[in-house]
């Protein structure tokens, strides 16, 4: 039987009903919301959904108003026993939040990571490539010093000399008994890094050394 991700999301909800779901950044910190309360808010937005004349069954897309959205993909024929990445987005901001959901997703399943806590991370570098390549490295010392992965994360970047960011950071411990484990990342590498500007946004290209 093949299980689909909505009969995943409902099963969570029922199951970890009471548990942290997400953590959104509010007023400066951070607000909590449970598996019922996401629970319930897409059952709201489904009954919307319903009210304004969709079917069952129907695809449709929906975007969160004034967020970026980043992307990602895995470049093959670069690395053989490493993993190089290719991210896009549409500002530094979105770029940086992409890199580390990427980072997140090469080493666990994010659903099998419970979002406990959060904090704040403040970078400087000399330039805006050495920035992310910071960034990168801070994530992977983080999952190795304390067994960390941030599964979330809202980075505002200031592109400027030296570079900087701020960055909002949600995740949770790795757990053996529930984490789905994929790669171990050691540290990022210099080989074919590059961090250029793109039509409507930028582009930026990384090694990891798994």
């Amino acid at each position: 039987m093949v299980e689909t991700l909505a009969a995943m999301f409902w099963s969570r909800v029922e199951t970890s009903g009471n548990d942290a779901a997400q953590l959104t950044r509010h007023e400066g910190g951070w607000r909590s919301a449970t598996w019922s309360e996401v629970g319930e808010i897409v059952r709201e937005i489904a009954l919307g959904l319903l009210a304004l004349g969709r079917s069952r069954g129907e695809a449709i897309a929906l975007r969160a108003s004034g967020d970026d959205v980043g992307q990602w993909e895995v470049l093959e024929s670069i690395a053989v026993a490493d993993c190089a990445l290719e991210i896009e987005g549409e500002s530094l901001g979105d770029l940086f939040e992409t890199a580390a959901r990427a980072l997140a997703e090469l080493m666990v399943d994010p659903a099998t990571v419970s979002v406990t806590g959060g904090r704040t991370l403040t970078l400087t570098a000399p330039s805006r490539d050495l920035l992310l390549y910071d960034w990168i490295a801070e994530l992977i010392f983080l999952k190795d010093a304390e067994q960390m992965v941030f599964t979330q994360a809202r980075v505002e970047v200031d592109g400027g000399s030296p570079a900087r960011l701020t960055a909002w950071l949600a995740g949770g411990r790795i757990d053996p008994a529930r984490t789905a484990l994929r790669a171990d990342p050691k540290a990022v590498t210099f080989h074919q890094f590059t961090l250029e500007p793109r039509a409507g946004g930028w582009r930026a290209r990384m090694v990891i050394d798994i």
